[in-house]
């Protein structure tokens, strides 16, 4: 078995490839377009420094469950430390409390969360003068005044939940802001835009019931990963604004559930909710979904037809044969990230976009010129070479959320 699977590396590694085409080279660009590009890059810098970060979906507490990094200082891997926040300007980054949706059936997902938000905790404990918890909007604004990077919570996965409504108020008061309802499967509250199974036609009953509950406590209710049904049964239900913590246009990858489309775009705008885009190559540009798609179901079939148990060694040596002979991954760009914030506004306006990178939570696929959270800043100067005005990018940067934030929290008080 073995043989076979480094004779087959081998014949896939002899493919010949031949190299670009030669093409002439680009004009230089004009002094006055050189001082534009100059005067963008300064401007971005200082909006990155003085205005308020929020990304809404940073994976850091799940990479550290088995490779502990202290991300108060430089690390060697992930998209997130201090260090790197600090020189981008992120100022709250949501931690992920992340579960998966295996877990549900093993009765384990209450248990995974609630370790994980103790982790967070520690990263807090142990490095005081660099990190704060945050639990309102009055708490980032504080904290960025003192110098601290805020680290709010969302939980990726409403399992943890496990059907007692009591658990709602529980999580709130553990610090939890706002609850994405499914994942990759269905589960007891909702359906997921991944799982064929959609046994609840949208939103359970009890799931009715956790986004009222959530609507009385104070935690925004996200509808990115759930089914298109579960989106609707949610924009019935909700008294407050709603999110979607990290999903980008469906325009751009169309037969996609997992992003979102432009009628509920649309919706979520009269709702007085914000799309948060996710940096994910695959959620930004169909080639990169194809791509993906393709390699999963080549795998796959290999794995099977030569009776290879499924690993992280085997998936890693078939990614270089694969890439030897389709090519390397292609990423999305800035350009073409920028192009979802762009279809967000045209469409509903600049009060309902922002960021929800994924950092950490979607491996190597993130963007050119993207790669970390040291990059904020060329992304604001894509949005001024766009002819974004300040206030505006201040708007995606982080104020759209507050305000939602700031809704659902006024909410829970009347």
């Amino acid at each position: 078995m073995v043989v076979r699977f480094i004779a087959f590396l081998a014949s896939l590694l002899f493919i010949a490839a031949c190299g670009p085409a030669e093409q002439a080279a680009p004009p230089e660009p004009s002094a006055a377009a050189t001082e534009t590009t100059l005067d963008n890059a300064a401007r971005a810098a200082e909006i990155a420094k003085n205005a308020i970060i929020i990304d809404t979906h940073i994976d850091v507490p799940y990479r550290l469950v088995d490779a502990w990094e202290d991300v108060s200082e430089s690390t060697d891997g992930g998209d997130f430390d201090y260090p790197r926040a600090v020189a981008g300007g992120l100022n709250a980054p949501f931690m992920s409390i992340y579960t998966p949706a295996g877990l549900e059936a093993e009765g384990r997902s209450k248990e995974v969360a609630e370790s994980l938000i103790d982790l967070v905790n520690k990263i807090v404990s142990e490095s005081p003068d660099k990190f704060a918890i945050a639990l309102s909007p009055a708490d980032v604004e504080a904290q960025f005044a003192a110098g601290l990077i805020s680290l709010p919570m969302g939980m990726e996965n409403g399992s943890p939940i496990e059907g007692n409504i009591a658990n709602v108020q529980h999580f709130f008061d553990r610090g939890i802001r706002y609850i994405t309802l499914a994942h990759g499967l269905s589960n007891h509250i909702s359906d997921s835009s991944y799982d064929e199974n959609k046994q609840w036609d949208g939103l359970s009953e009890f799931g009715m019931e956790v986004v009222s509950e959530m609507n009385r406590v104070g935690i925004m209710v996200d509808i990115s990963h759930v089914s298109d049904g579960a989106f609707w049964d949610v924009m019935e239900i909700t008294s407050a604004p709603a999110i979607a913590s990290h999903s980008s246009a469906r325009h751009f990858t169309p037969d996609w559930e997992r992003n979102i489309a432009d009628d509920m775009i649309v919706r979520l705008a009269e709702n007085g909710g914000v799309v948060m885009i996710n940096y994910g190559s695959a959620f930004l540009v169909q080639r990169a979904q194809d791509y993906s798609n393709a390699k999963r179901e080549a795998m796959r079939a290999y794995l099977e037809m030569n009776d290879i148990e499924a690993s992280d060694e085997a998936s890693a040596a078939f990614d270089l044969v694969y890439e030897a002979e389709h090519g390397g991954y292609p990423y999305a760009t800035l350009e073409e990230t920028l192009d979802h914030f762009d279809h967000i506004v045209n469409l509903v306006g600049v009060e309902h976009v922002g960021i929800g990178s994924d950092y950490d939570g979607v491996g190597d696929s993130l963007p050119i010129g993207l790669k970390d959270v040291s990059t904020y800043p060329n992304l604001v100067e894509g949005l001024l070479d766009r002819g974004y005005s300040e206030s505006d990018i201040e708007k995606i940067l982080g104020g759209n959320l507050l305000r939602v934030w700031r809704a659902v929290a006024a909410a829970a008080e009347i």
